[in-house]
């Protein structure tokens, strides 16, 4: 025997004989050092199966190696979308797209797939009051966290507020690099509020510091020319809408509200009351 094969031989560890309550334990033991609770958890279900269909020592591995892996990219999955702090639970394929003519199918799909996250492509969806701008911003967004991809919903007020408390606190610098390592920022109620000079400078920079290498993807129910009142400045303006433009999806959602089209309809159809006959 060579001594390279003889080292082989030797470096194999020993083979204990274990009763089932004892493989138990030291599994369950095993589990908690290695973090493995999926294995902990499903051993034994997944051990009688394996006896069953006469899996090899092999095969038996391999299925438990798999769900623990499948439920830790599902706790991923869920922990991503937590950490986005999405205020509703809203998904891409909820949306109603009767009054969205401006989504044709292959965009919605597209905008699903997220290519255009890793291309540092923008967003922008315009349209007035109701016509799904919010849901279709928190459904690519939760699409986008369930890839597996870092995702932060805020509204503009709410981020501006969160800047300028950091700049006065000192700390802007490190909110600044904290926005630019999201993989997608999705900016809600663009326009929705009139910002200051500092305010407005300071969201720029945010926008700046992604521009073609993080995407943004924002809503506002003003269109570009009205912009100029939220940001007050016509040419930071100008320049906010240049960096959101550049070669981005613009989709308009319309003004026909969902909600507005929804009373309606259930006013329609609600049955009326029949009047007693005196």
């Amino acid at each position: 025997m060579s001594a390279r094969a003889a080292a082989a031989t030797t470096a194999l560890p020993p083979v204990t004989a274990l009763g089932d309550p004892a493989a138990e334990a030291a599994i369950g033991a095993a589990c908690r050092i290695l973090h493995l609770p999926t294995i902990a958890a499903q051993t034994n279900p997944i051990a009688a199966a394996a006896v069953r269909e006469r899996l090899s020592h092999k095969a038996f591995l391999a299925e438990v190696l798999t769900a623990e892996c499948d439920d830790r990219d599902a706790r991923r999955r869920i922990r991503r979308v937590l950490e986005a702090k999405f205020p509703r639970n809203k998904r891409l394929e909820d949306l109603d797209l009767t009054g969205l003519t401006g989504l044709p199918p292959a965009t919605l799909a597209h905008l699903a797939g997220g290519t255009w996250i890793d291309a540092g492509e923008p967003v922008v969806l315009l349209g007035d009051s109701g016509t799904g701008k919010t849901h279709l911003l928190i459904g690519i967004g939760t699409a986008a966290a369930e890839a597996g991809r870092r995702v932060r919903y805020t509204t503009t007020a709410a981020l501006v507020n969160e800047l300028v408390e950091a700049a006065d606190d000192k700390q802007l610098s490190r909110v600044v690099a904290r926005y630019a390592r999201l993989d997608l920022l999705c900016l809600d109620e663009v326009g929705y509020v009139h910002l200051d000079p500092r305010g407005a400078e300071l969201l720029f920079q945010i926008i700046t510091a992604r521009e073609e290498k993080a995407s943004i993807a924002c809503a506002s129910n003003a269109p570009f020319s009205e912009w100029g009142r939220t940001f007050t400045d016509p040419r930071l303006a100008a320049a906010v809408v240049d960096r959101l433009t550049f070669h981005a999806h613009i989709i308009q959602t319309g003004a026909d509200s969902y909600r507005l089209r929804t009373t309606r309809a259930a006013t329609t159809n609600k049955p009326k009351q029949k009047t007693a006959t005196p």
